[in-house]
């Protein structure tokens, strides 16, 4: 049979204990990318029904101006933390400084936000993560 050459890279006890926080902050991301996406389709629907029972034009336009740029950013950085959470899985590099960038963000939405953005700065920045997004090894999902 013949191996994957990335999955057959042999990683030291550090690296495999990082790559488990690094599986963490995966799904970390994608959880709370998943939640952003929701609670944006909830937005979007909830003031679309509000938009059919208002009265005054002037509210409606009001409405439309604000909640548009909230929906397409709260999808946005709910996609990019999605897309950066499976990347980490693979040990990609972009998907690290996406992670990084979008967790430095993170930090502004206290508390949860901060603890999240706190632990995956954390992570990342460690030198044996930094070596292991070097590698581009694929991690197994069944080893966490």
């Amino acid at each position: 049979m013949e191996e994957n050459a990335a999955s057959s890279t042999v990683l030291t006890a550090e690296e495999n204990r990082i790559k488990k926080h690094v599986n963490i902050a995966g799904i970390l991301q994608i959880v709370f990318g998943s939640l952003l996406v929701f609670g944006a389709l909830i937005i979007a629907v909830v003031l679309g029904f509000i938009d059919q029972f208002a009265e005054d034009p002037t509210a409606v336009k009001i409405l439309a101006i604000i909640s548009t740029p909230l929906v397409v950013l709260m999808l946005l950085f709910g996609a990019g933390m999605i897309a950066g959470g499976i990347g980490l899985f693979y040990c990609k590099r972009w998907a690290r400084i996406l992670t990084l960038v979008l967790g430095g963000i993170g930090l502004l939405n206290i508390p949860l936000g901060t603890l999240k953005g706190v632990y995956i700065i954390w992570v990342l920045v460690q030198p044996e993560a930094i070596s292991l997004f070097r590698k581009d090894v694929v991690v197994d999902l069944m080893q966490v």
